[in-house]
């Protein structure tokens, strides 16, 4: 699929990169079609882009990248819509902030994206009863990643 976008001009979007959201992202819930655009530039990052409004789109990221602890339990009903056959070919993201000052980065841990790939349905859930919050600094999480590799190399010296 041909995708014209306001910000990187014309993609080609194979079709496996093509998403039905079985249930919509909050606030967006007349988009359930969306593409994840891969650029080189942007890694870590994914662009979550909708196939409906070419002006909405989300950056987002494998929430382990940041957050290597990351884990959420998810009750099987609430994601029975997705067709999970089997759970690692369920791919998981966090919608990031970019505000104006890059030290205030953010991810919304608490409404993670799910995507079966194997039939490219996916949704947003909220995690409800969880320690995690919809802004999670990546700075942050950047440091504490850095404190605990220096202290690992003075452990190692």
């Amino acid at each position: 699929m041909l995708l014209k976008h306001t910000r990187f001009g014309e993609i080609e979007v194979p079709g496996e990169k093509i998403i039905t959201m079985t249930r919509p992202i909050l606030g967006f819930e007349k988009l359930r079609t969306f593409c994840l655009i891969e650029l080189d530039e942007l890694k870590p990052f994914l662009w979550l882009q909708s196939i409906e409004n070419e002006s909405i789109g989300f950056v987002v990221v494998n929430p382990v990248v940041f957050f290597p602890e990351y884990r959420i339990e998810v009750n099987i009903k609430e994601v029975a819509d997705l067709s999970i056959s089997r759970v690692e070919m369920v791919e998981t993201y966090v919608i990031v902030t970019f505000p104006g000052d890059p030290r205030e980065m953010s991810a919304n841990l608490q409404g993670p994206i799910l995507i079966n790939t194997e039939n490219s349905q996916g949704r947003q859930l909220v995690l409800v009863n969880s320690r995690y919050s919809v802004n999670h600094s990546l700075m942050d999480a950047l440091d504490e990643m850095s404190e605990e590799t220096r202290q690992l190399d003075t452990v190692g010296a």
